[in-house]
């Protein structure tokens, strides 16, 4: 599993070759009193992230750390800071979140999202290039988080498939605002440059300037990037390409890979203009723009209504009555004799009008003067007088109101029922909610009251305990039309991995299998054992302190028992002697009872007692020392006892006996008449003795 964070593209791989590289002392540091650091990440030019666990929340966070040379330097920490300010500002589903950031010693650190996958130039690297709709997703993500910061007058101005990040779940957001700044401060500076070569824009290489367009820019240049598996600009030095950037024009995308739609192409070099002016002005409006593109690529365009022209008819053909359609008869007199027109509507006047020579689209032209002479031929119809005439436009006027109050009542139903249809109908959107807090069936049921409709999907996660709710898919506070899909995903806790048998191996070994099987290891314990030999695994451990079984979760610690060898036998040897030998295998020697003993010298050891049951490295051991051999004291009553009575006594009593061995063959005849040493004396046990006869 690979997790890369913003400018920390340097990958770990060149670091796996170096076997001599000093452990690294920031893991296993707990900072600020809450954040436990597990493990490396990814290591870059200006600060390193690491897996960290926040004891506080129980949660995995990636943590980045700024390098300790550059902490002095203000222009960087003001830049890590800064970093730290600008994301925090951005509440969105497209852009690494920012917890916390502070400083513990010596060390300024910022608490980010851990984020377990890829990173978009991983995935060029692996795939040369994406299709059409898959760039089009990429850019429909990226550009939303974009348009999210331009919003909050943030431009990012370091966009570029290395701060593109591909989680394993899905999600696409957008890292590292090391370099962002307001949108207002747009102005030359000395870090303008910071930002890579291969998507500056030409402002930012030849007046030092950005603002959002300096992202969209870029943003066209990584989506020509994704469209072709290249960069449209190369070369061996960097001037080489920033003078591309600044003069060489743009190269359309369907050049280099002919299945781009024309669409695409179009946008592509809307973005990169040389002029900001020529771009789009923000991430919103490439992003509409981008949509409406996948639209019309998938064979659905945006309904378009085209615009008809105006005509501008001659005033002569209308009268005062012309309103009423009315039929209308007109006699115009020409030089040539009179043309007579019956039975002409409105309708009619229009249409001849349209069609006839006084007809002008777009403007006015004044129509022919009319000829003098009545309108009215001989034979007509008498005209209406005036009261006829305010008769019949009352009329219409009442059947025109009654018309209205109708069309008035139709639109306010029309309004009103698709107002109810919108709020509180089937049409009404509905915010997904957070339902982490909550349980699956819960969460289930808190859909359900919203006429949403969800399933469930459990996925293996390291960061959220199993049963626990990791999110929601459409995330929450996404909009969604009532009886909309939404996904309750739910962790089913770390993958169960087959644990390799341990037992028996050579610790190095066993670290090595625990390693290659995604597991972690945890400080190994010692434990004597006189029948395993020194550095072999006697048993392993998970976290609960408890013998391993045959699966245990992935990424959690496994603790082995290692054998240092049997406690040593210090038996015979001299108390000094055994403390020493004791000390140099962890234990601490203790002085115990000091007793006769017959076999031991007086001041050596002999007993040496252990713990009870298992005995680790620490644990003390007693030391009975010995007295030497127990004193007896000579009978006094020997002298006068015949051989055979005297004999049973000094043997009891342990002596070695020097005599006549004469005695032995007439042990009642010999008379004992002395002894050395002489009766009442105290002497060692097994001491010599030799004994004087007389015989009777």
């Amino acid at each position: 599993m690979q997790c890369l964070y913003g400018e920390l593209d340097t990958t770990l791989s060149r670091l796996d070759g170096v076997t001599s590289a000093p452990p690294d002392p920031i893991i296993g540091r707990l900072i600020d009193g809450r954040y436990q650091v597990r493990s490396r990440v990814a290591r870059g030019g200006m600060a390193t992230v690491y897996l960290a666990t926040d004891l506080r929340l129980e949660r995995q966070v990636a943590i980045k750390i700024m390098h300790g040379h550059l902490a002095d330097d203000a222009a960087f920490k003001e830049r890590f800071v800064q970093e730290a300010r600008s994301a925090a500002r951005l509440a969105h589903p497209n852009v690494v979140n920012v917890f916390d950031q502070g400083q513990d010693t010596d060390m300024a650190y910022l608490v980010m999202e851990y984020l377990p996958g890829k990173t978009l130039r991983d995935i060029l690297k692996e795939y040369g290039k994406l299709t059409t709709a898959q760039t089009i997703d990429v850019m429909d993500a990226v550009l939303g988080g974009l348009a999210a910061a331009h919003k909050a007058g943030i431009v990012h101005r370091d966009l570029k498939p290395e701060n593109v990040l591909m989680a394993d779940d899905g999600r696409i957001k957008i890292s590292d605002f090391g370099l962002a700044r307001a949108v207002s401060a747009n102005t030359a500076t000395g870090q303008a440059l910071l930002g890579t070569i291969a998507y500056l824009s030409p402002e930012l290489l030849t007046r030092g300037t950005a603002d959002a367009r300096s992202d969209i820019y870029a943003a066209g240049i990584m989506m020509y990037e994704m469209l072709v598996g290249a960069q449209p600009f190369v070369g061996e030095q960097p001037m080489a390409i920033a003078f591309q950037h600044a003069n060489d024009p743009m190269p359309v995308p369907s050049a280099a890979n002919p299945g781009v739609p024309e669409q695409l192409d179009d946008l592509v070099l809307w973005a990169t203009a040389k002029d900001p002016d020529d771009r789009p002005n923000d991430a919103r409006e490439m992003l509409e723009r981008l949509r409406s593109a996948e639209s019309e690529i998938a064979g659905n365009p945006a309904p378009h209504h085209a615009t008809a022209r105006t005509a501008v008819l001659p005033p002569a053909t209308f009268d005062a009555d012309l309103d009423q359609a009315q039929t209308q008869v007109l006699e115009q007199r020409r030089r040539t004799g009179a043309t007579k027109v019956v039975g002409a509507t409105a309708a009619t006047v229009v249409a001849s009008a349209v069609a006839g020579p006084t007809t002008v689209y777009g403007s006015a032209i004044a129509p022919p003067a009319p000829q003098a002479g009545p309108l009215v031929g001989p034979g007509s119809p008498t005209p209406p007088s005036a009261q006829e005439k305010l008769a019949r436009k009352a009329a219409s006027r009442r059947k025109r109101g009654f018309l209205i109050f109708a069309l008035v009542l139709l639109l306010a139903g029309a309004l009103g029922g698709g107002a109810w249809y919108f709020a509180a109908g089937p049409g009404a959107n509905v915010t997904v909610p957070d339902v982490t807090a909550l349980t699956p069936d819960d969460a289930i049921a808190t859909l359900e009251g919203l006429e949403l409709v969800p399933t469930r999907a459990d996925q293996n996660s390291l960061a959220v305990a199993a049963g626990s709710i990791i999110g929601t898919d459409p995330v929450s506070g996404s909009t969604l039309s009532k009886g909309a899909a939404v996904t309750v995903i739910v962790s089913a806790g770390p993958r169960m991995l087959e644990v390799p048998g341990l037992a028996g191996m050579a610790e190095a070994d066993a670290i090595a299998a625990i390693q290659a099987g995604e597991f972690t290891t945890a400080p190994s314990q010692q434990q004597f054992n006189a029948d395993v030999a020194a550095g072999v695994v006697i048993a392993a451990l998970g976290a609960d302190g408890q013998p391993l079984g045959a699966t245990y979760p992935e990424q959690q610690p496994i603790t082995l028992v290692v054998s240092v060898g049997a406690v040593p036998d210090v038996v015979g040897q001299s108390l000094d002697d055994a403390k020493a030998t004791l000390a140099a295998v962890g234990l601490t020697g203790v002085d115990g009872s000091q007793d006769f003993n017959d076999d031991i010298p007086e001041g050596h050891v002999y007993q040496a007692i252990a713990p009870e049951g298992t005995v680790v490295p620490g644990q003390s051991v007693t030391l009975n020392v010995s007295r030497g051999p127990e004193p007896v004291t000579v009978p006094t009553d020997l002298n006068g006892k015949s051989w055979s009575e005297a004999k049973p006594i000094l043997e009891k009593l342990g002596f070695s006996l020097q005599y006549n061995a004469v005695a032995d063959a007439f042990p009642d005849t010999f008379k004992v008449s002395d002894t050395a040493p002489a009766g009442g004396a105290s002497v060692p046990k097994g001491s010599k003795m030799t004994v004087s006869f007389s015989v009777f």
